[in-house]
């Protein structure tokens, strides 16, 4: 008897892979998968016990053999006969027809497949993980980095040693050195941390929970003044200013049952959160100031709360106020989507009074009842699993991590898992300051003892010891390292959406639309949402007025969305951002334009020649007047370079209000070809006067993209 892999055995004893491994695994032999290597011992076990029991016959009383016929007398013709051969098993073959052969040929035909299905059990499989090096991938599949980067080369890619590539590239790579690759699955962490058993029994203990609800909207509306009036605390003091300086949650109880607030600082915050995949909140109040009526940041927490897809519960406050004109806010509210239920629409507002302890006692029952409706329920037994709200390191205490249980019971001691972070709860507070032992589904609760600072919406689990809940963490940790190197946030571009649309990854199509005008951003959302058709749906997240932000570039990541700038400018910084995190920002002068590439995208018919390149910038820092020329700018280069030659555009406030060409550059009273960074120059603008003081000028130039 000699060793033998899995599939080899699965053959000798007439059964498949998957069934063999099920049979080994309850005759208490290990095994992983068709690759895996047994032991001579555990293959004569398997043989004994699996082996089919030959059937006994009873002992029949022969009958004499009748004379057999003379093989002369027998024609040629009868000796053929039809032969099935049963399809072969092995992967990548495909079934075998039903034959006709003679006897002479059925052997030859016989030898020649038996010949080839040795060859292809001689193909070696690598099991390797979707991202790796070159280097590394290199030494799995038992190659030089010089070959696999030649093989690279040939597939007009030059990578370094150090250079990422995904599992498509690396399968090409291996099937010119004959070489099966199989991608490595991603084991859950529920799954490596407790047995089948473990996880069935508690998940079928499903009870009801208290909803989690976050307070958003605009600076100053009131919204810790409202928590504060429903916590019946005084939170709104102890703030800088009465603006909320960090992510806060809390617990209070209403008619019975309770509900736990999150009052977050900022909706970047929350969407920071939930690019994460952190969807902690179940309903939204969004919180507009009677007196004062929709703003920008009101209309931002609109976007956020729909891109998370919970309900949105509207508390009108500072109706006392003489000024208040509660009608006003829900009309102003129908524009961005919000309607109340009065009004015909699904969202219910409620007119509350912070300071004036109005209406709170309807809200919090407005709550409770959306929260019923929702049928909120969860795992209450078990180990502990949730949501890190938000973390951070003091000097005297360590790491203080805030956590919300989600699932299970987390207690006093439990070891914990959380991203980067390991250690144990040696310390629980609970939302009022005081010492707890234990906390159970939507708990908000403070704890100290992890090693490192977790970040912001990181899943966190209860282990069974920290031994296990350091070692998970030290994979998060290079697994971090990995996705850094690779950048693996894939979000959505023009270039690849059609090739998206058609492998069935985007259904709808997500854009952010910035102008200069109200009038432009109606006018490019109507075009935009036209062309939505059979396949894929547009769907525009937010269309306002004004520059592209940094909270822009996060709706998107979090929505997996296009931002469309018409007639606007980006920030460098919002650049950058937005580099980083992939997504994909395209600008715009001709609404058409805009119209015709993203159709053109969606019938994959783009054709991208040109891309743009900006060079540097200059601020005017003063004005000169001359009668002859015009307007001479006096500026400062803050970045780059800027060249006579280039292509430029007058950005002011974020709005292009000129785009053309460098008449005269001067440094002094000197012609200049190029001034660099740190350098003051005159610049004057063809055919443009109407300069600034801290107008931007932005030079940049169009290079043909290579194909």
């Amino acid at each position: 008897m000699t060793k033998k892999r899995v599939h080899e055995l699965a053959k000798e004893l007439d059964t498949n892979s998957k069934e063999l491994i099920a049979k080994l695994k309850e005759i208490g032999i290990e095994v992983t998968n068709h690759m895996s290597t047994m032991s001579d011992g555990e293959v004569t076990k398997a043989m004994r016990m699996l082996a089919p029991k030959k059937e006994v016959k009873p002992v029949v009383e022969k009958k004499p053999k009748e004379e057999a016929p003379k093989k002369e007398t027998v024609e040629p013709q009868k000796i053929e006969k039809k032969v099935e051969r049963p399809a072969l098993a092995h992967k990548g073959q495909k079934p075998l027809p039903k034959i006709d052969l003679s006897r002479n040929e059925l052997k030859k035909y016989v030898k020649k497949r038996t010949e080839e299905e040795e060859i292809v059990e001689e193909i070696p499989i690598v099991i390797v993980p979707e991202n790796m090096m070159v280097n590394e991938f290199a030494s799995k599949i038992g190659k030089s980095t010089v070959d696999v980067i030649k093989t690279l080369m040939g597939f007009g890619i030059f990578a370094n040693i150090n250079q990422t590539i995904d599992f498509d590239m690396a399968s090409k790579v291996a099937d010119k050195f004959e070489i099966l690759l199989e991608k490595e699955q991603e084991q859950n962490i529920e799954e490596l941390l407790y047995t089948e058993d473990e996880m069935s029994e508690n998940e079928d203990k499903e009870e009801p929970r208290s909803p989690i609800v976050v307070v958003m909207g605009h600076v100053d509306h009131g919204k810790t003044s409202l928590l504060d009036a429903m916590r019946l605390s005084n939170v709104a003091v102890g703030e800088h200013g009465g603006i909320t300086q960090h992510i806060g949650a809390s617990e209070i109880e209403h008619q019975g049952k309770k509900i736990t607030f999150l009052d977050t600082p900022g909706h970047e915050a929350f969407t920071a959160m939930r690019l994460r995949g952190a969807k902690v909140t179940d309903i939204a109040i969004l919180v507009v100031a009677a007196d004062d009526g929709v703003m920008p940041q009101t209309i931002e927490a609109i976007d956020h709360a729909k891109v998370a897809g919970i309900p949105i519960i509207v508390a009108i406050n500072k109706i006392d106020k003489p000024e208040a004109n509660i009608e006003r806010v829900k009309q102003e509210l129908t524009n961005y989507g919000i309607v109340s239920e009065e009004w015909g629409g699904d969202n219910i507002c409620v007119p509350v009074s912070a300071k004036g302890k109005i209406g709170i006692s309807e809200l919090l029952d407005t709550i409770l009842l959306v929260a019923e409706m929702q049928q909120l329920k969860t795992r209450g037994l078990g180990p502990a699993k949730g949501t890190v709200i938000e973390a951070k390191l003091d000097k005297n205490k360590g790491v203080i991590a805030t956590l919300l249980v989600e699932k299970g019971i987390l207690n006093l001691g439990d070891a914990i898992f959380a991203g980067i972070a390991s250690g144990n709860a040696r310390v629980m507070i609970n939302h009022l300051g005081k010492r707890i032992k234990s906390a159970g589904p939507s708990t908000p609760v403070e704890i100290m003892g992890l090693s490192e600072v977790p970040e912001a919406g990181e899943t966190f689990y209860v282990t069974k010891d920290e031994r296990k809940a350091r070692e998970l963490s030290e994979k998060a940790k290079l697994k971090g390292r990995e996705k850094k190197l690779y950048n693996a946030h894939a979000n959505i571009s023009l270039d690849s959406l059609f090739s998206q649309i058609q492998s069935g990854e985007v259904k709808k199509l997500n854009l952010i639309i910035k102008a200069d005008v109200q009038g432009s951003v109606e006018a490019v959302r109507q075009s935009l949402e036209k062309l939505s058709n059979e396949e894929v749906i547009v769907s525009v997240v937010r269309g306002a007025t004004g520059a592209i932000t940094e909270s822009d570039v996060m709706l998107a990541c979090a929505s997996n969305a296009i931002i469309i700038g018409f007639n606007i400018r980006p920030q460098p910084n919002v650049i950058e951002m937005a580099e980083e995190s992939k997504v994909d920002i395209k600008l715009y002068r001709i609404i058409y334009e805009a119209i015709e590439e993203i159709g053109a995208a969606m019938r994959g018919m783009l054709a991208k020649k040109y891309k743009e390149k900006v060079l540097g910038h200059a601020e005017v820092r003063s004005i000169f007047k001359a009668s002859s020329v015009g307007s001479i700018a006096g500026c400062f280069v803050i970045d780059g370079s800027i060249h006579k030659s280039n292509d430029v555009r007058l950005v002011r406030d974020g709005v292009i209000v000129y785009e053309g060409k460098i008449e005269s550059l001067k440094r002094f009273k000197e012609d200049a070809k190029e001034v660099k960074t740190g350098f003051e120059c005159g610049i004057l603008l063809e055919k443009f006067n109407d300069i600034k003081e801290n107008d931007v000028i932005e030079a940049f130039t169009m290079e043909e993209v290579k194909e």
